[in-house]
């Protein structure tokens, strides 16, 4: 009897220096695994030496070249090497490099020479991609408007979380309050100023809110703060330890800053927080799910960036609900708009544009 023939298995070469276990990197990877990909890695040593790396070391031709987020440098090398190979090549940026520094730090004008060197260069860059995924429908309006970016090339992939650390448990009791945690690097579009001043208007007694990272607003948040007893700041931990803290807080807190680049963004926060079964009160954007937005949940509830009052108004109207069996409804919103499973469609959507296995 004729033996069948054998699978070949699609392989993809992740190309760039990039942190695999970074959470938008271990979902992808995880959902290629689950596609029936493998996943190979190539961290040039040198971006703009990557291609003559690859050939020293013997690297192999794959069936698709990904650059993973926040490795625009080496989008140039990945693109000549997929060329070479005639292979098709997604980038993944996440974040766009003419956003971060133009729009949100301001560190260059649009208008200066080096706003628009570095929007003609990013432009151009993306501009080589067969395919460029972006997080939220808000961040691909941008990315065609401003990067000029074809919208038949993006696609959207949500970043999700890691369901093998992110996982549901009941609240903690209540008896000794209610605690609503924020975590994150202090950005000035995660808006924690904002919750700094929410605090100081909160009408429930019972109630405490947890700032726990560092960053570049720490400082000024701190001072915000002083006089305010029921807001507590906690340093950052361990990546490892951030699930375990999220199950001893009742709600979480998203971002609320009001600039635009606040209103593009689902950050991984939401994401985890929700996974792990906590409510989430964060700010209004375009970034989510129409039917997210539009259906009224108690485990997500939206306010208006920078508006301390509505955020204030937000929590006290959660901490006097019956929080029971809240951890489900916040697991079961996660799972109907942001699970591994939904994302590994839309990666399979993505690689069937390419003409490329999809599970």
């Amino acid at each position: 009897m004729a033996s069948a023939p054998s699978v070949v298995q699609p392989r993809v070469l992740w190309w760039g220096r990039h942190d695999p276990s970074y959470s938008r990197n271990a979902v992808v990877r995880h959902c290629f695994e689950a596609l029936g990909w493998r996943v190979r890695d190539f961290r040039p040593a040198i971006s703009a030496l990557g291609v003559a790396q690859a050939r020293l070391a013997g690297v192999d031709s794959p069936d698709l070249v990904w650059v993973p987020c926040f490795r625009q440098r080496d989008i140039a090398g990945a693109a000549r090497f997929a060329r070479r190979h005639a292979v098709p090549i997604v980038a993944d940026p996440l974040i766009s490099a003419y956003d971060k520094q133009v729009d949100e730090r301001r560190k260059f004008a649009p208008t200066s020479v080096r706003g628009r060197r570095l929007l003609a260069w990013e432009s151009a860059l993306l501009g080589r991609m067969d395919r460029v995924t972006v997080d939220t429908p808000a961040h691909a309006e941008y990315f065609n408007r401003v990067l000029g970016v074809d919208p038949s090339r993006l696609f959207v992939v949500p970043v999700g979380a890691d369901e093998t650390m992110f996982v549901p448990a009941p609240l903690p009791s209540r008896a000794d309050g209610i605690e609503a945690l924020f975590y994150g690097s202090f950005l000035p579009l995660q808006g924690a100023d904002t919750i700094v001043r929410a605090a100081r208007l909160l009408k429930r007694r019972d109630v405490r809110i947890t700032l726990l990272g560092s960053g570049p607003t720490h400082k000024e948040c701190m001072r915000l703060a002083e006089g305010v007893p029921r807001l507590h700041f906690e340093p950052w931990i361990d990546y490892r330890l951030v699930p375990g803290r999220i199950h001893r807080a009742h709600c979480c807190l998203g971002v609320f800053g009001a600039t635009p680049k606040a209103g593009r963004v689902i950050p991984n926060k939401v994401y985890q927080s929700l996974a792990s079964g906590r409510a989430v009160i964060t700010r209004a954007s375009a970034a989510y799910p129409a039917g997210l937005r539009e259906v009224s949940d108690d485990a997500m509830r939206f306010v208006e960036g920078g508006d301390a009052g509505a955020l204030a108004a937000g929590i006290d109207d959660l901490a006097g609900m019956e929080l029971d069996g809240m951890h489900i409804k916040a697991r079961a919103l996660f799972d109907r708009h942001f699970s591994q499973a939904s994302i590994a469609a839309s990666l399979a959507a993505l690689l069937k544009s390419l003409g490329l296995p999809a599970g």
